[in-house]
This record gives C-alpha cells, structure tokens and sequence, in this order.
C-alpha cells in the first residue's frame, strides 16, 4: 500500500498546485459501511500481550493501520484525520520486533503506533505544518522533546494528524478541524459534524481506530473538546508536566501537550512516557519529582470512595440534554461512594475571557517569531511573513475564513508591554489563586466536575463554528491546571463527556477519579460513521 504525503515539500511551485486542495472541503459524505478492522477498541495492553506471545508483531499492526487509514481516511468516508503518515515507520517496526526478540520489550509502547498532532515537530522526513501551506519544507533539526520521549519507549511514530489550522488561532469565524493541508475532519460518530477543538484530528482518529493513541495539544479546550466531540479520554495536564520544546507554539503560558485514548488507562500509560523534566522548556523544571514514571498506578476502580468532587454549576444550564447526561454522572458518583459539594463556586471565570485573548495575542506573536528563527529552511520567519504567505495564496489559505487573529497579534507590541503583564497577572490570580485553587481549598475537595462540552454540532464552512454554549475548558486552562475528559454518554447518538479538574500536579488523583467512573460506566463506543444524526436513536443512546 502506498503510504503517501499529502503534500510534499515540492508541492509549492505554483499557485495552480495549490488550488487543488480546495477540492476536499466540497466532496459529497459518502454512506459507505467501515470495514470490519480486527484491533476495533484494542487496548495497549492487550496489543503489548499479544506481541510478547508472539502472536503479533509490530510490523503487521502497523501495517493494520495504515490499511485502515487508507480505508477510512483515504477512502470510504474520508475522515481526513491523517494529514500524512510516515515513510520510515516499517523500518522502525521491523527494528522494534527485531529488538524484542533478542532483549524483550522496553516498556508498555514497545511496537506501539501512535500519532502525533501536526504541530509537534519531528526531525524525519515527515512535515511539522501547524495544517499550514507556509511551513512545508521548514523541517526543525531536531525532535521535540516528547517525540524523543516516545521513540526512547519503543513507539512507532504512525504519522501526523490533522488539526485546526495554527491551533484555530487564526480567524475569528474559523472552522475546527479544518486546515489547508488536511482539509475538513470529520466526526467519526456523524461525517456531517464537526470533531471540535484544534486537536480535532489526534481525537477522531483515536476514536475511529486509525491509531492505537495520539498527542494533541490544547492551549484552551483542544484536546478536552474534541476527547468530548469524538467520544475519547483527553488529558491536559498542569503546564509544565510535558515539554513545549520543538512543538509549533501558540501560547507559552498556556500550551501543554497531552494524550488522548479510548481508555483512561491507555491515555496513563501515554502520560507516563510524555512527562519529564526537559532543559529546553523552563516550565518543566518545577515538575521535578513531582510527576509519576507510571500513571496506571493510579488506575483504581475503588478511586471515587470518599472523594470530594466539587460540582461546577456555573457550566450547568446550557443546554437540558447535556445535564440530563450530568445527572446520570452525578448519580454514579454518589453510589461509587463520592461525597458531592453542589455547587462549588468558580465564579471569576467570566472576569478573564478578554483577558485571555490579549495575553494570547502577545504570546503568539512573541512566540511563533522565536520559533520560526529557528527553524532552518522555513520560507516564513515572523508572523508578518505569514500574513503576506496567506494573502498570497488567499484561494487556498483563506477559502472559508480569514486571519483576523493573526492580524490582531501583528499589532500587539512585546512581552514588556505593561499591558500584556497586566492582563497575564490578573488571568493567573483569577482562574487560580481566586478560581480552581480556593475553590478546592475552601471545600477541601479532590476535583471539580463539569461537563466538557455539548453535542458535536453541524461543520458549516460559510458561517464558521457554531459552538452550543457549553464549555468548562478555560479555568484550567489559564490555571495552567490539569484536566481530565471521559466519555460520560450521548445525546442522539454523539458523545459527551465530563471533565474532573484539580489543582496543579494532581493528574494521578484526576486519572485515578475518571478511571473509577469510566469503569462504573463503560460509556464509550466504537462509532460508526453515520452520515447524519439518527434522531430515532433517543438522547442517551449511541448511534446505531
């Protein structure tokens, strides 16, 4: 099978070549069934059992992937999760398996694949875009940290997902999953819904079985919503548990990159392998000593006995369907043996969303400028450059939607700005010192529940997206606190899960809540890419 490049580095000769991919936004949603796939919903564990019985090796689940990629990405529904896979896997895989049989396996991800999110950047012969046109060619010198991490662990790189383009930190009436590279991800659960959150590819692929795990990378909400949207478990871990150093960057205060799995335990091993202290990222040095070598430690059914979980009612009240979902969680919780505090209070919330925004404009700036500096080849090297490359090549970069966060970043001035220090001091001392930290302190509480999100809705490229109003992602997000989404039902057949937040470096104590939950519930299923909503499948039932 051909393992092709979407976009090759020679692909930008001429604005004709690029015209070409406009074609994917307009292809009709085909109906046509998924081909039966023999490693549907296979955990890490029991992949890593097979392989050590001998039953399997590397080489023919990697080739099972692609298969399916090619099958489902490529062809049948044409999810456009996978932006491109990887020409030096195979050879990866055969030195794995060759390895195991002569020293055994060196951990958990031994022969794994895993993809990563098109912003993390990988010094192969795959791209590192952002889903960006303008980054094809500027291939970084080195790995990021984490992807020196994973393959250090025996993972197979599989390749790189698609993403709403430069994180969704582009325009104002964006399309999530959506980038000039990788066209428009679709929702494996409905095609004509949207996978939601700038990690949209990582979370649907996770879901359609294209790949045993993925990184994504949130900066607010996007790795949470999509992990919700698309029906997967999605970590944002406490800022500083995973280095930044050699991914495509949008905030510096708030950017972490994360796993996402179809099962708690999965996404532990994950994390296990991506946290550490790295020399490059300054944010990581006070983690030191303070994250775990193995997360599925903290994987006990038995977890929610006696904890305090503080109920975020402020995120309530959106939409009726989603907190009839939230009413089943709560009544989980109370018969697992959690003492609810309802409601708790995060009220500053609302106090620091502009804030938010101006701290991410600065940022942005600042530090896409310092990456591009050193990135060797790019034929883009500030923002401005940026600009100038989309206005160039409007008919493929701007399509649907504009730049207009770009131009507004453009005009922010430095890091000194006493604007900027403002606004950054005062979203810290609101989401934290004054938000999730008093409110756990004051309720002596373990976590925070709130829904992460609602319903997937319809992906429409004239009007942007359309979110439904319900989204708890941004407290821990300025906190720069962890936060853990789980699959906790449906609402006419799409996913919608909840999301346990907590205090800094609590991430063992949130994986060991979500995995007690997602044990009493076992509410995730496989989608099956239906082409529209089934309303007779009733609120809390998957698709059919």
């Amino acid at each position: 099978m051909e393992r092709r490049h979407f976009l090759g580095a020679g692909a930008l000769a001429g604005a004709s070549t690029l015209v070409t991919r406009r074609a994917w936004a307009h292809e009709p949603v085909p109906r046509q069934a998924a081909p039966a796939f023999a490693f549907e919903e296979a955990t890490v564990g029991a992949l890593q059992e097979r392989m050590q019985r001998g039953e399997l090796t590397a080489a023919a689940l990697l080739q099972a992937y692609l298969e399916r990629i090619d099958a489902l990405d490529r062809g049948g529904p044409q999810l456009r999760h996978v932006i491109e896979t990887n020409p030096e896997a195979a050879e990866t895989a055969a030195r794995l398996d060759a390895e195991r049989k002569a020293k055994g396996a060196r951990g958990p991800l031994h022969g794994i694949p895993v993809l990563l999110k098109d912003n993390v950047g990988t010094a192969d012969r795959m791209e590192t875009t952002a889903g960006s046109l303008a980054l094809v060619g500027a291939r970084p010198a080195r790995d990021a940290f984490l992807v020196e991490r994973l393959r250090a662990a025996g993972a197979i790189i599989l390749g790189k997902a698609n993403l709403s383009e430069w994180a969704n930190f582009r325009s104002t009436h964006s399309v999530s999953g959506w980038s000039a590279r990788g066209g428009q991800a679709k929702n494996p659960y409905v095609l004509d819904r949207n996978p939601c959150g700038s990690s949209s590819g990582s979370g649907a692929a996770v879901s359609a079985n294209l790949c045993a795990l993925a990184v994504g990378s949130e900066t607010d909400g996007s790795i949470v919503c999509p992990g919700s949207a698309n029906g997967v478990v999605g970590i944002k871990p406490t800022l500083g548990l995973v280095s930044r150093a050699g991914m495509v960057p949008l905030s510096h205060s708030q950017d972490t990159a994360g796993p996402m799995a179809r099962t708690v335990r999965d996404a532990a091993v994950l994390l296990s392998v991506l946290a550490g202290v790295d020399p490059r990222d300054a944010a990581t040095a006070p983690g030191a000593g303070k994250s775990m070598s193995d997360y599925t430690q903290a994987c006990r059914p038995e977890a929610l006995g006696g904890a305090r979980i503080g109920v975020a009612r402020k995120f309530f009240g959106k939409d009726a369907r989603v907190d009839h979902v939230m009413d089943g969680v709560l009544d989980v919780l109370k018969k697992a043996g959690a003492v609810l505090v309802d409601p708790v209070d995060l009220s500053p919330g609302s106090e620091y969303e502009q804030g938010e925004l101006d701290v991410l404009l600065y940022e942005f700036k600042a530090d896409l400028n310092a990456y591009l500096a050193g990135i060797p080849g790019a034929r883009v090297k500030t923002l401005a450059d940026c600009i100038r490359f989309n206005d160039e090549h409007r008919a493929v970069e701007m399509p649907f939607f504009g730049q207009e966060l770009f131009l507004q970043a453009q005009e922010k001035g430095g890091l000194d700005s006493a604007d900027y220090l403002k606004a950054l001091a005062n979203n810290r001392r609101l989401a934290g010192a004054e938000g999730i930290d008093a409110a756990l302190q004051k309720n002596s509480l373990d976590a925070i529940l709130a829904p992460t999100g609602g319903p997937a809705w319809l992906t429409d490229l004239v009007n942007g997206d359309h979110f439904t109003g319900v989204s708890s992602s941004t407290p821990p997000a300025v906190a720069g606190t962890p936060a853990i989404t789980v699959p906790a039902g449906f609402v006419f057949g799409l996913p919608v899960g909840v999301t346990f937040m907590g205090a800094a470096w609590s991430e063992a104590r949130l994986i060991g809540l979500a995995y007690a939950f997602e044990q009493a519930t076992h509410h995730r299923r496989a989608p099956r890419f239906a082409a529209s909503v089934d309303l007779g499948a009733g609120e809390g039932q998957p698709a059919r």
